[in-house]
């Protein structure tokens, strides 16, 4: 599944860079001009990591990270700040706030991906693992196989797709919408009630004698794989 970064940037022409480099190199975004954008969008998306700028207008880089730290959402998300502040006690004010790294502007993309790919790496390993396994459910997107419980499933193809985007993010609810874009894509039309088809069609192919739905309906929010199916 790709990896969705938050870029949290107010001075356009670096958030376009930023842009344009992470979707070349398979990443998805999104983009917040402000601090308070930035909670908002965090806490509808959870991301993988967040691109954090230190100056922002409304909140400071330094006041969404501590807030995304309260948060259980969001207090373990990797976020590397940027900033033009080079001086030391710069540095271990964004560290000792909650970010994980901390670049300074001006800086290298092959840094910068270097430094995501390493806390990705470290931190949610099942974000770029091949083999995922939540419960009596396991997927291997190479192998294209799904088995539950120890036995094969078979699933077409955007019902494996909407799978995998659940159980890379166990718990998490995503609303309709948010599954058409993470699994159908931004730019392709459909129906936001053809995701209640796939996921009848899901729950149908893994439904087994005494064992639970692994899909949670949440009233008025949408759908969530149960950690414990």
């Amino acid at each position: 599944m790709t990896p969705f970064v938050l870029i949290v940037e107010d001075e356009t022409s670096i958030a376009t860079l930023l842009e344009y480099n992470l979707k070349r190199e398979g990443f998805e975004t999104g983009l917040a001009q402000d601090g308070d954008m930035a909670l908002l969008m965090a806490e509808e998306r959870v991301p993988d990591l967040i691109l954090l700028d230190w100056m922002l207008p409304k909140l400071s880089g330094v006041e969404v990270a501590r807030r995304l730290r309260r948060k259980d959402a969001t207090k373990d998300v990797p976020i590397i700040m940027l900033s033009a502040r080079g001086e030391e006690d710069d540095r271990v004010t964004g560290l000792d706030i909650g970010a994980d790294d901390y670049l300074v502007k001006p800086f290298s993309m092959p840094e910068l991906f270097a430094r995501i790919r390493a806390l990705l790496r470290r931190t949610q390993a099942n974000v770029l693992s091949d083999a995922v396994v939540v419960g009596d459910l396991e997927i291997d997107t190479k192998a294209h196989r799904v088995a539950r419980a120890g036995e094969d499933i078979h699933l077409g193809p955007t019902e494996f797709r909407l799978l995998e985007h659940f159980m890379r993010r166990p718990g998490q609810v995503f609303s309709r919408e948010q599954l058409l874009d993470a699994v159908w894509g931004h730019d392709v039309y459909v129906e936001v009630r053809t995701v209640d088809v796939h996921i009848g069609r899901l729950r149908k192919a893994l439904k087994m004698k005494d064992r639970k739905d692994p899909i949670r309906t949440v009233r008025s929010a949408g759908y969530a794989l149960r950690v414990e199916s």
